[in-house]
């Protein structure tokens, strides 16, 4: 299949080659299912932007038979350039005042929170700097006013966190065995919101590394198990 000839982003498209590496390919046949790529030694490749529910019954079925990584791009810095209304003149260039961290995995892995208990499944935090292509051309959002975002780009590579093995995703958890937390305790031990404190507790929960235990006036009181 041609570059070019699938609906991806550049990210998305930079992200499928890195991961296939060198002697493995991009849109692999795997079982009824096209992945995103294989490895030379056989890992199928999912690159995931945005919710995890699509590859929800996907990474079933293919973990049967195979090992999979599915890699989720954490966007630390944004670099946001726009555009004229046809696409080639740049207006400005400024960073996104919005940074994201690890943290951000629990907004898409929520609508799949049974993921990590798939056995030969891997998820693999790619932690980057991006660049995203605005242009002015009235058809966008109205929230951005009329603004389109057209396609991002990998502009910048820090490291990446492998979670392999529900032991894993222990880190997203500052509390010691036996010592009681809730929601708003994890937000400010870990330096979240309380949304996303909330969603990584529901998960955890999901997968059996926390446990509900209690009340504390309104708020529900937690363990790790």
């Amino acid at each position: 299949m041609k570059i070019g000839t699938l609906k991806e982003s550049s990210l998305h498209c930079a992200l499928k080659f890195r991961y296939s590496g060198d002697g493995g390919s991009v849109e692999a046949p795997a079982e009824s299912f096209v992945c995103d790529a294989c490895t030379s030694s056989g890992e199928l490749i999912e690159v995931q932007i945005g919710s995890l529910r699509p590859l929800k019954e996907k990474a079933k079925s293919l973990c049967k038979k195979n090992k999979l990584r599915i890699i989720y791009p954490i966007i630390v810095r944004k670099t946001i350039e726009l555009y004229n209304a046809k696409g080639n003149r740049l207006i400005h260039r400024r960073k996104s005042p919005k940074r994201g961290g690890p943290w951000d995995l629990f907004n898409a892995l929520i609508y799949a929170p049974e993921l990590p208990l798939l056995k030969k499944l891997t998820i693999e935090l790619a932690v980057i700097d991006v660049v995203e292509k605005r242009i002015d051309d009235g058809k966008g959002s109205w929230r951005r006013k009329g603004i389109s975002i057209t396609d991002r780009y990998l502009e910048v590579w820090h490291n990446s966190i492998v979670l392999k093995r529900l032991k894993d995703y222990r880190q997203f958890l500052p509390f010691k065995k036996k010592e009681s937390f809730t929601v708003k305790s994890l937000a400010e031990k870990a330096g979240i919101n309380q949304v996303i404190a909330r969603k990584t507790i529901y998960v955890l929960v999901k997968i059996g590394l926390v446990e509900h235990t209690g009340k504390q006036g309104r708020a529900f009181v937690y363990e790790r198990t």
